[in-house]
């Protein structure tokens, strides 16, 4: 497996060693989780994601969601898979699985549901009141505040 090289960007940036982490893990997890179930990552709105996993013939009962230390993960195991028919043929998969999805800062899982066979998981960024943009007043030589609107670009 290839590896990238991060140096460049360490020269002149501080704390985005997690980036080249979270590239190798990924890397690595692509190659090992095959392609089942598939799954659909959509976005919704400016800060609204789905993620909607195939999970045909799986019940809510053996499906499990988690998230840990920013890490989505997605499994299901089959209650029983030995008390099914005899098959002269099985497309369709019955073995248990795990997905992971590496979550970014602030997105929080807001629900799941499960329909006709596609487990959709709904999240949302949610950034702290201290991240959000809000205007700065700036003071001008006659002691007066001018409000600047961060927005327009325009003082107010």
């Amino acid at each position: 497996m290839n590896t990238i090289d991060f140096s460049p960007l360490y020269r002149s940036s501080v704390g985005f060693d997690r980036i080249a982490a979270l590239l190798d893990r990924s890397l690595r997890a692509d190659q090992s989780a095959g392609g089942y179930p598939p799954y659909n990552i959509e976005v919704m709105d400016d800060d609204c994601y789905a993620i909607s996993l195939a999970v045909a013939g799986f019940s809510k009962e053996e499906l499990e969601i988690k998230v840990e230390q920013s890490v989505l993960s997605v499994s299901g195991e089959r209650a029983d898979p030995e008390t099914a028919g005899r098959y002269l043929y099985q497309g369709i998969a019955s073995r248990s699985f795990e997905r992971r999805f590496n979550l970014a800062d602030h997105v929080e899982v807001i629900g799941a549901e499960l329909n006709n066979g596609l487990l959709t998981i709904k999240l949302q960024r949610q950034l702290p009141e201290a991240m959000k943009p809000r205007a700065i007043a700036i003071d001008d030589s006659t002691g007066q505040v001018l409000e600047h609107d961060t927005s327009s670009g325009h003082a107010a």
